[in-house]
């Protein structure tokens, strides 16, 4: 089973960011214990170093329906913030939601690179020696995939495209959005005045 997770700061300040980029690495490590394969995707980088302000979870194997509600709804950190001596709040909330898988993208092989690199489990703990881990990058977009849950290259590279493909689909979907709300806009941007036809009535003439 295949879902997705988005963890957001809510545009939170900086430790909420920070939240995130933790939180991301608690949940893969808490999915790939308990046998499931699991990825950041997609994300948007933090004002600061090692935070994040939003994540995209790609959590894909058996359980991942029980793993991905254990973490659904408002997350709570309390800790004194990392970036701010003295600072006295120590509360900070972010969230994680379900995100719909969309429907795969087709894509042309030949827009594909393959890179392969020595897979490392979160944190960096070591996993193997061999270059098992495989980054999909779909040349014309730049966008990148990657997978290393398996000891298989092989297996890798079919996970790194099938997380490129949903990627890619989430792509077009935006790119879909932002030419609908160019056309709305310029359906507001109407000039109301000077035109170059007039008619009137009801015979339109």
């Amino acid at each position: 089973m295949q879902i997705l997770l988005q963890i957001t700061s809510g545009r939170g300040p900086a430790e909420c960011c920070w939240v995130v980029a933790k939180l991301a690495e608690s949940i893969i490590a808490d999915a790939r214990n308990n046998g499931l394969h699991a990825e950041i995707i997609e994300e948007e980088t933090g004002p600061e170093k090692c935070t994040l302000f939003s994540a995209l979870l790609h959590l894909d194997g058996e359980g991942a329906e029980r793993i991905a509600a254990s973490y659904e709804g408002t997350i709570q950190w309390i800790g004194y913030s990392p970036f701010r001596p003295g600072h006295k709040r120590k509360n900070w909330f972010v969230g994680v939601q379900r995100v719909s898988v969309p429907k795969s993208a087709a894509f042309s092989e030949k827009d594909i690179r393959i890179e392969t690199l020595k897979a490392s489990g979160p944190g960096g703990q070591h996993v193997n020696t061999t270059e098992s881990a495989v980054r999909a990058v779909h040349i014309p977009t730049g966008l990148t995939a990657m997978a290393r849950d398996e000891r298989s290259q092989n297996a890798n590279r079919k996970r790194a495209l099938e997380r490129l493909s949903i990627l890619l689909a989430r792509h077009e979907q935006r790119q879909l959005a932002k030419a609908q709300k160019q056309r709305w806009d310029a359906h507001n941007e109407l000039v109301r005045g000077n035109p170059v036809r007039v008619y009137e009535g009801e015979a339109f003439r």
